[in-house]
C-alpha cells in the first residue's frame, strides 16, 4: 500500500468512528470503549497526515500565484521563498508521519509482567539481579505506575535469586519490552580482599500481561503440585501445603508461586505467570518468524541473548545491539537515565521497521 492510500484510509478511518459515536445509535459499553480509545490512536495520525497534505497544497498555491502572468515582482519573490520554506519542512512532516502510520505492536499498551533471574557469578549475580529489579522498580514509580511484587526468592544477603512483578499502567510493555535478555555487570565484589573485577550475569523477561480471554488453557493440560513454602536456607515459612507448582504439559512450561499464605492466592498468581510464558513463547516464534529476513534488528528477546553490561569501575553502560555507551550507571541503576537507552533502542527498531518499506 502507497503513502497516499495509508493517508485516505486513515481519514476514512477517522470520519467512520466519529460518526459512528455522534450518531447516537446504541452500543455495549465495551464496543464503545474500543471505538473511543481507536479515535484516540487515529486522531493524532489524521493530524499529521493534514499537516503535511497543507504544505504541499501551500506549495502548490504559491506556484499558481507565479504561474500568473500579471502577478508583481514582489509577490513573486514572496510566493518564491515561501515554497523554499515549504518545501524544508516537508521531509521531516513525512517523516514523522511515516512513523505514526508504523504498524503498531498489538501488546503496546499491555501490562507488563517482569521476571528476573540471577544467572553466573554466584552471590554477585543474586545481587546484580536485585539491583536490576529495584531499577525497574524505581523506574515504575517515576512514571507513576503500578509494581506488584509477585515472587521473591531471597539469597539472605540482599540479593535475589528469581524475582518477579506485575507493572501496570500506561504503555508499561512499550517502554519495557527491549529489556528482555541478558544484563552483565562488571564489578569488585565487596567480599573480594584483592580488589579484582568479576563479571556476572542475571537474565531479564518482560512479558505481557494477558487475561483469561486471550489464551485458553485445559485444565486438562496442568499438573497442579502442591507443597510447603520455605525460605532462604529452608526455613519453614508457615505449616500447611501452600505453595503451589503448576507445569503445562504441552509446553513443558514450570510455574512455582509461594508468595502466599492461601494456596488459591498462589495458584491465581502462578496462573497468571503462565499465560503470559506461554502468551510470549508463542510471540516469540513469531516475532522470529517476522525477523528472519530483517538486519538490524534490535533484539529478539531471546533470554540467552547479552544485551547489555554495566561497568562499575568505569561506571558506564553500554547496550551492545546498538553500541550506546552512557557513562551515567549511577543514574541509570536508580530508573532514571535508563529512559535515554530505551528511547535509543526504540529509534532504533522504527528505523529498521522503516527501512523494510513498512
Amino acid at each position: 500500500m502507497s503513502l497516499e492510500e495509508n493517508m485516505d484510509k486513515v481519514l476514512a478511518r477517522r470520519a467512520e468512528i466519529e460518526d459512528k459515536l455522534a450518531s447516537g445509535t446504541p452500543m455495549s459499553p465495551d464496543e464503545l470503549t474500543k471505538l473511543s480509545r481507536e479515535l484516540a490512536d487515529v486522531r493524532p495520525v489524521a493530524e499529521q497526515i493534514l499537516k503535511v497534505r497543507g504544505l504541499t497544497q501551500a506549495i502548490e498555491d504559491a506556484k499558481a500565484i507565479i504561474a500568473e502572468g500579471d502577478t508583481d515582482k514582489d509577490m513573486i519573490e514572496m510566493a518564491e521563498l515561501e515554497i523554499e520554506e515549504l518545501t524544508s519542512q516537508i521531509p521531516d512532516e513525512e517523516h514523522a508521519l511515516k512513523l505514526l502510520l508504523l504498524p503498531k505492536d498489538a501488546d503496546d499498551a499491555r501490562n507488563a509482567i517482569l521476571e528476573v533471574r540471577a544467572g553466573t557469578g554466584g552471590d554477585e549475580a543474586a545481587l546484580f539481579a536485585g539491583d536490576l529489579f529495584g531499577m525497574y522498580q524505581r523506574m515504575a514509580t517515576r512514571y507513576g505506575w503500578r509494581f506488584e511484587v509477585l515472587e521473591v526468592s531471597e539469597t539472605g544477603i540482599g540479593g535475589y535469586k528469581e524475582a518477579a512483578a506485575t507493572i501496570s499502567g500506561q504503555d508499561v510493555f512499550a517502554r519495557l519490552k527491549f529489556e528482555s535478555g541478558v544484563h552483565r555487570v562488571q564489578r569488585v565484589p565487596e567480599t573480594e580482599a584483592g580488589g579484582r573485577i568479576h563479571t556476572s550475569a542475571a537474565t531479564v523477561a518482560v512479558l505481557p500481561e494477558v487475561e483469561d480471554v486471550d489464551i485458553e488453557i485445559n485444565e486438562s493440560d496442568l499438573r497442579v503440585d502442591v507443597f510447603r513454602a520455605s525460605g532462604p536456607g529452608g526455613q519453614s515459612v508457615n505449616t500447611t501445603d501452600s505453595a503451589v507448582r503448576i507445569t503445562h504439559l504441552p509446553t513443558g512450561i514450570v510455574v512455582s508461586q509461594q508468595d502466599e499464605k492461601s494456596q488459591h492466592k498462589n495458584r491465581a498468581k502462578a496462573m497468571k505467570i503462565l499465560r503470559a510464558r506461554i502468551y510470549d513463547a508463542e510471540r516469540a516464534k513469531q516475532e522470529a518468524e517476522r525477523a528472519a529476513s530483517r538486519k538490524g534488528q534490535v533484539g529478539s528477546g531471546d533470554r540467552s541473548e547479552r544485551i547489555r553490561t554495566y561497568n562499575f569501575p568505569q561506571g558506564r553502560v553500554t547496550d551492545h545491539r546498538i553500541n550506546l555507551t552512557l557513562y551515567k550507571l549511577d543514574k541509570i541503576l536508580a530508573g532514571e537515565a535508563i529512559d535515554e537507552v530505551i528511547d535509543a533502542l526504540a529509534s532504533e527498531d522504527q528505523a529498521a521497521r522503516l527501512a523494510e518499506g513498512m
